[in-house]
């Protein structure tokens, strides 16, 4: 089976509970196979980047392997506002987020509820140095572990949604994303747009931002900041200290 997301956003949890944690979410237009069905979850695999976690049933909306297939091949086509909205019949309307995906709604075997979108769009790979831009509409987005909007964000989901906005294909978890594009030698060969990794006493990949100009970075901490960045981290000026231990430095485009 497969489903699309026809809601704002939608939770995607770790178990099949509403008191389990929230691993990432399901943004408006994402679509998705389903695993397993178990009472009213369904366990589901993200077609964008393979991210797996439980979803309630009554949140989405079934559609057919051939259209999961067809949708799957179209142009991303993203919401380019920080919220907009869809209008369906009797004038209601369902509020979407910065990156929920429209490319369904020329599909009349998916868009059964004849949803209407007449905000700005974005599609196709932007230059590079649009990606520091994009990363300015999150700026003060509150921290959200699992979050992917303006409205509650964790440091991987930033990176991602920044980069999926501008055409260019991220993992979801900054450890996922450790292990795309090419690594640098020194901060100093580093442009704005490449991203930055940081780690744990364990080595473990805990943490990632996106690098700006004259050793700055813009990342999601407490909320998404600018803050400096040297040759050990992060270094936050408000507190006078490293706060993240800088691992590697990645080109991804």
């Amino acid at each position: 089976m497969f489903g699309i997301c026809n809601l704002a956003i939608i939770p995607l949890r770790f178990e099949p509970s509403d008191k389990s944690e929230i691993v990432s979410q399901v943004l408006f237009g994402e679509h998705f196979k389903i695993l397993e069905k178990r009472n009213q979850w369904s366990r589901i695999k993200l077609q964008y980047d393979d991210y797996e976690g439980w979803v309630d049933a009554k949140q989405y909306q079934v559609i057919s392997e051939a259209n999961y297939e067809q949708l799957s091949k179209e142009t991303i086509i993203l919401n380019s506002d920080l919220i907009e909205y869809i209008t369906i019949a009797n004038n209601q309307l369902i509020p979407i987020p910065l990156g929920a995906s429209l490319s369904f709604l020329n599909n009349n075997e998916i868009n059964t509820q004849n949803y209407e979108f007449e905000g700005t769009k974005v599609n196709g790979v932007k230059d590079k140095r649009n990606l520091i831009n994009t990363a300015y509409m999150y700026l003060n987005a509150p921290y959200l572990w699992g979050g992917k909007t303006p409205f509650g964000i964790d440091c991987s989901g930033f990176t991602q949604m920044v980069y999926k906005l501008n055409g260019y294909k991220l993992l979801r978890d900054a450890s996922q994303q450790a292990t795309q594009g090419e690594a640098l030698s020194f901060i100093e060969e580093s442009e704005p747009g490449d991203l930055a990794f940081f780690d744990n006493e364990e080595g473990n990949i805990i943490h990632v931002g996106i690098i700006m100009e004259n050793n700055y970075i813009i990342h999601a901490s407490g909320k998404v900041r600018i803050d400096r960045i040297d040759h050990l981290g992060i270094f936050n000026n408000e507190t006078n200290r490293h706060t993240h231990k800088l691992r590697v430095i990645k080109k991804i485009v």
